[in-house]
C-alpha cells in the first residue's frame, strides 16, 4: 500500500530538524575545541596539552557527521516533489542518488568509523598525541583506509550497472543488487534507493571495525581506575558497536519493499536515525566530555593554587607569631646584636646524609642575611624516604 504524503513529509522533516541539531551540537563542539585550544596556550598550561592534541581529528569527526547530515537531506523525496527546480531533469536526479551512495555509504561513514577508531587508539599513546605530525599522518590514514569502500561503491554505481545490461551474461544480479533509484507514478521525480551489493560492502567494513573497537575497548578498560571513565568507554563502545550494524541491517531490509510504502520509509528513517544516535554519541564521549574534563581540571589546579597560597600564608603568619620566644631559647649570646637588627625568617629544605637513616627534611631558623644554617643552629625534621 503506497504511504501517503503526509507520512512521507513528516518523516522529511524530522530529519532536516535532526541533522539540524547535530550540525548545531558540532558547531558547538568546534567552538569548544577552539577555546580550550588557545586557552591552554594563552594561559601556560603545558600540562593539559596533551588533552587538546588530537583536535584536528575531532573536527574531522564532526565535518564527516555534517557530511554525512547533508547528504541524507538531499535523499530526502520531500526536496524532489516540493521544490521544482530539483525534479526538473530525471538524469540530473538520477546522478544525485548515485552521487549520495558513493558520497555516503562510501566515505563520510567509513571516515567516520575510522576517525572514532583512531580517537580510541589515540587514549592509548604515552607519546606524541601532541604533535602537529600526528594529526596529518591519522588524517591520511583515515583516508587511505577509506579508499577501499570508496572504490567498491563506485564500481556498485558505475560498472554494476553494465554488467547487467550485457546480453552475452549468464550470471546477472537481481536489480535490486545495483539499483540507485526507483521512478514514482509521477514519471517526474526519482526516489533514491539503496543497492543491496553496496550495503553488503558495508557490513563487511563495519563488521571488522566493531570486532577491532571491541578489542581496543578491552585494551583501555583494562587501564581505565575511575568507574566515571569506564562508564564512558563502555558507553561509547556499545552505542558506536550496535548503531552502527543496525543502519546496515536496516539499509538491507529495505530491498524488500519500493519506495513511498510503508516499509521502506520506515526502514530508510531506523537507518538513518541509528547513524545519527553513532555520531551523535561519538561527538559527546569523543570531542565535549574530554574539553570538559580538561576545563574542569583546569578549574580545580587553580582552586588548589588559590589554596595553597592561602595555607602558606596563614603558616607563615602563625610561625613569625611564634618565632620571638623560639629565638630566645636558641640565639647565642654572639649573635643578639644580628638578630636585634634583622627579624629571622624561616626556610625548609631537604639535606642529604651519609648515615643509613637516610634523608630528612629540615626546618631551620636563619637570619636573611645568611645563605645557610650555622652549625650551632637548631635544626627539627621528620624522615624521608631516601632518594
Amino acid at each position: 500500500m503506497p504511504l501517503t504524503r503526509f507520512i512521507v513529509d513528516a518523516l522529511g522533516v524530522v530529519t532536516i530538524c535532526l541533522v539540524a541539531i547535530l550540525f548545531l551540537l558540532g558547531l558547538f563542539c568546534i567552538l569548544y575545541s577552539c577555546y580550550f585550544r588557545s586557552h591552554i596556550r594563552s594561559q601556560g598550561f603545558i600540562q593539559l596539552g596533551y588533552f587538546s592534541g588530537p583536535w584536528i581529528i575531532r573536527i574531522a569527526l564532526i565535518f564527516f557527521a555534517i557530511w554525512w547530515g547533508f547528504g541524507e537531506i538531499g535523499r530526502l523525496n520531500l526536496l524532489r516533489q516540493q521544490v521544482k527546480p530539483l525534479n526538473a531533469n530525471l538524469k540530473w536526479q538520477k546522478t544525485v542518488c548515485k552521487c549520495y551512495i558513493v558520497s555516503n555509504l562510501g566515505f563520510a561513514e567509513p571516515c567516520l568509523f575510522l576517525t572514532l577508531a583512531f580517537l580510541l587508539r589515540a587514549s592509548l599513546q604515552t607519546a606524541g598525541t601532541l604533535s602537529r605530525k600526528w594529526n596529518v599522518k591519522t588524517a591520511g590514514y583515515v583516508l587511505l583506509y577509506c579508499l577501499p569502500m570508496f572504490v567498491l561503491q563506485l564500481i556498485v554505481i558505475l560498472i554494476g550497472p553494465q554488467f547487467n545490461r550485457d546480453e552475452s551474461s549468464k550470471h546477472k544480479l537481481p536489480p535490486y543488487f545495483l539499483r540507485t533509484e526507483s521512478k514514482t507514478d509521477q514519471d517526474d521525480v526519482v526516489l533514491c534507493t539503496y543497492p543491496l551489493l553496496s550495503t553488503i560492502f558495508l557490513g563487511v567494513f563495519a563488521t571488522l571495525l566493531t570486532a577491532y573497537l571491541f578489542w581496543l575497548g578491552s585494551r583501555i578498560l583494562n587501564l581505565v581506575i575511575n568507574k566515571g571513565l569506564q562508564k564512558r568507554v563502555y558507553t561509547l563502545i556499545f552505542s558506536v558497536s550496535s548503531f552502527f550494524p543496525l543502519r546496515v541491517l536496516f539499509l538491507g531490509l529495505s530491498v524488500l519493499s519500493r519506495p513511498e510504502h510503508y516499509m521502506f520509509e520506515a526502514f530508510a528513517f531506523l537507518a538513518f536515525l541509528s547513524f545519527l544516535c553513532c555520531a551523535g554519541v561519538g561527538i559527546c564521549m569523543l570531542v565535549y566530555c574530554p574539553v570538559a574534563d580538561s576545563l574542569a581540571l583546569r578549574n580545580l589546579q587553580d582552586i588548589e593554587a588559590r589554596r595553597s597560597i592561602s595555607d602558606e600564608h596563614n603558616d607563615t603568619i602563625s610561625l613569625i607569631a611564634n618565632q620571638s620566644p623560639l629565638e630566645e631559647t636558641t640565639e647565642s649570646p654572639g649573635r643578639s646584636s644580628i638578630t636585634s637588627a634583622k627579624r629571622g625568617s624561616i626556610s625548609f629544605r631537604t639535606v642529604e646524609k651519609n648515615e643509613t637513616s637516610g634523608a630528612f627534611v629540615e626546618l631551620s631558623l636563619f637570619s636573611p642575611s645568611q645563605h645557610s644554617s650555622p652549625s650551632g643552629s637548631p635544626q627539627l625534621g621528620w624522615p624521608t624516604p631516601p632518594t
